[in-house]
């Protein structure tokens, strides 16, 4: 793996704090649901101590539903077990400020063991266990995620207590590319631009979308982990600056019956000098032969791994007709009604998941387009034909269409057992299954509506 250059450094911050513009370092991983959990420190005790030696958190944080809930079945963390401790590790490579919380630098963590394994289960280092893999070959991962979401001119505070319902969205008609339209929320959208850039993010753009007040800013691409990082504190900061302006916005990834959030992951493999193994400027399409079995992998195992790219019960309603969200295990060369988009040109030719949504868990998402990607090239798939046309009327594969669905192939996929191994196949099985216990005990304003009276 590259040398990674933090965008602050612990000498840095040392002098931050002596200078007394620092006070505060939060250590954080990202969950199950893709949130950062963890402490703020001290920032002196942080150094003094914390540095060195990580930080203690309660296990249940990866054996609980989206509420905290503890709930039965996972191996690593019950009452049986007793509910011990994991010990949180920062990668110093992470350490940056966070400018929308005055005084106050971010550290992502690693999770370990008392005896220093590390956590099989954690979202980042299921992601770190296949670029090693990738890493025997002699390939780095670089990748993209561009996340949308919706903006309310509402607290999260008052959405959360009309239950959601008759919210203001920030725009009330499509302002997809419309300049006019994002100008609307452009003290909003600047702000989130420019904390990020100041964390330490290179911000690229920001755009309107089709569903009212949806947007999305965009980020270079970089190495996968990295990205992956960004990604999580990104979604954590650009809420936190929301609330602080006295609006919401939500990366959830079907809000309402319009167009829902995506989350289109961009990936790309380079040699160890740097070199693009995926272009071909003389292959079909700019392809490789590499690329074709890579490729060819992301189709044979789609349908095995949607569970790492729609999490949730609401990942699923994005996945309609003619909505710019897939329905069809195709690929085609600049096609975005295919599930796997191929695009660019020479240095920047890669391909684009466009299966996941704002909701997705980028170490998640990104490990299985990896593990993917080298079942395709370690068994020689052969890469089915493109489609050019509309992949929503071919007779492609569908992807699934229920969290059930993809749970039942989640768990009897080979491809899985042999790219993650039977306790992280056997955790996400069960995040996955409580969830729909969840959602099968509970009585919506949709069954009200049609059944108080009429039935």
């Amino acid at each position: 793996m590259a040398d990674r250059t933090p965008p602050l450094s612990v000498e840095e911050l040392r002098g931050l704090v002596d200078a007394g513009e620092i006070d505060t370092v939060v250590l954080a991983f990202t969950d199950m649901q893709g949130r950062l959990q963890g402490k703020r420190f001290a920032a002196r005790f942080f150094l003094d101590d914390v540095l060195a030696h990580g930080s203690e958190g309660c296990n249940y944080l990866l054996a609980v539903d989206v509420d905290l809930n503890t709930v039965d079945g996972y191996a690593m963390s019950s009452w049986e077990r007793g509910y011990g401790d994991f010990c949180m590790h920062g990668d110093t490579a992470t350490l940056r400020r966070t400018p929308w919380s005055p005084g106050t630098a971010l550290l992502t963590a690693d999770l370990a063991w008392h005896d220093g394994s590390p956590v099989a289960a954690s979202p980042r280092q299921i992601l770190r266990r296949q670029l090693d893999r990738l890493a025997e070959h002699g390939w780095q991962a670089y990748a993209g995620t561009e996340l949308e979401f919706m903006v309310f001119k509402d607290t999260y505070e008052d959405a959360w207590r009309r239950g959601y319902r008759d919210m203001s969205p920030a725009n009330l008609y499509n302002v997809d590319y419309s300049v006019l339209g994002t100008s609307r929320v452009e003290p909003l959208l600047r702000r989130i631009r420019n904390e990020m850039g100041a964390a330490g993010m290179t911000v690229e753009s920001a755009k309107g979308e089709c569903n009212l007040g949806q947007h999305e800013i965009a980020f270079r691409y970089d190495e996968a982990l990295t990205t992956c990082d960004q990604h999580s504190v990104y979604k954590t900061g650009a809420k936190e600056i929301a609330a602080q302006e006295g609006m919401a916005l939500t990366f959830m990834a079907k809000y309402d019956e319009r167009e829902g959030n995506s989350c289109h992951i961009h990936l790309s493999l380079r040699d160890e000098d740097g070199v693009p193994v995926l272009a071909d400027a003389d292959g079909e399409y700019g392809m490789s032969p590499l690329m074709r079995h890579f490729l060819a992998g992301q189709i044979a195992a789609m349908r095995d791994f949607t569970l790492l790219y729609a999490p949730n019960i609401n990942s699923y309603k994005r996945f309609r007709p003619g909505s710019f969200a897939p329905t069809a295990v195709a690929w085609g060369p600049d096609n975005r009604t295919c599930a796997l988009r191929v695009i660019g040109q020479g240095h920047a030719h890669r391909f684009e998941n466009r299966l996941p949504g704002g909701d997705v868990n980028p170490y998640l998402a990104v490990a299985g387009m990896v593990a993917a990607g080298l079942y395709g090239v370690e068994h020689k798939l052969e890469l089915p034909a493109a489609c050019t046309g509309n992949a929503y009327a071919g007779d492609a594969q569908h992807v699934p269409t229920t969290l059930r669905e993809a749970a039942d192939l989640w768990e009897k996929s080979p491809i899985a057992q042999a790219a993650f191994g039977d306790e992280v196949v056997a955790h996400y099985l069960h995040m996955a299954r409580v969830e729909l216990d969840a959602y099968d005990s509970a009585v919506t304003d949709w069954e009200r509506f049609r059944s108080f009276e009429r039935m």
